[in-house]
């Protein structure tokens, strides 16, 4: 099912038809795609320990910079596109159509059965557990680095505020609007079936 916010112009619609029709086979472990897991905490937290670390790894500020670009341009790319999808079957993005008008669209993936869901809360935890702390560090840092005036570092910083905020914004939205778009779907029903007995009570004699 795809529905449209009108105030915001977004989507949900189900992600990967095909996904939900694999086979269930007993798992010995409750988290699933462990290297999905790994890489999901390895780039961002990578980029911390970096950036924590630079003048001890290396006396090159051009140097750490790059590699805390790179970990945090890799970080963001394999968790708006890979991560989210296969450890809480979400995805997001944002498209321009042929008028300019900016479109969210966010993709979520039903659940099959009870224990699907039981087998997922491992991942589901590691995943909004990075994706929430790791922002939040970086805006630290960017504090950090404003108040002792390291001015180079601020940029770097930033860029990680940035790239990570925005999955983070992402993701939340995404979360909200299945919600809303669920309330809408009960309230809409509630309302025919009110309608319905009101109806049924006025046409009997």
């Amino acid at each position: 099912n795809v529905s449209k916010d009108s105030n915001d112009d977004t989507e949900d619609v189900s992600l990967f038809d095909a996904e939900e029709e694999t086979t269930n086979r007993p798992k010995k472990s409750k988290i699933r795609h462990p290297v999905a897991s790994f890489f999901h905490l390895f780039f961002r937290v990578s980029a911390i320990i970096v950036y924590l670390l630079c003048e001890l790894l290396s006396s090159s500020f051009i140097a750490c910079m790059v590699t805390i670009i790179l970990l945090l341009s890799c970080d963001f790319w394999a968790v708006k596109n890979v991560t989210g999808r296969l450890m809480v079957g979400l995805r997001w993005w944002n498209h321009i159509d042929e008028d300019g008008k900016s479109h969210w669209v966010f993709e979520s993936r039903k659940e099959s059965s009870q224990e699907n869901k039981t087998a997922s809360e491992a991942e589901s935890r590691i995943f909004w557990l990075g994706l929430i702390a790791c922002p939040v560090l970086w805006v630290i840092f960017a504090f950090s680095a404003l108040f002792s005036f390291r001015v180079k570092w601020l940029a770097v910083v930033l860029m990680g505020v940035v790239l990570q905020g925005a999955n983070l914004y992402g993701y939340i939205r995404c979360k909200v609007g299945s919600r809303k778009n669920f309330t809408n779907m009960a309230t809409s029903y509630l309302g025919k079936q009110f309608l319905r007995q009101n109806t049924g009570d006025d046409q009997s004699p």
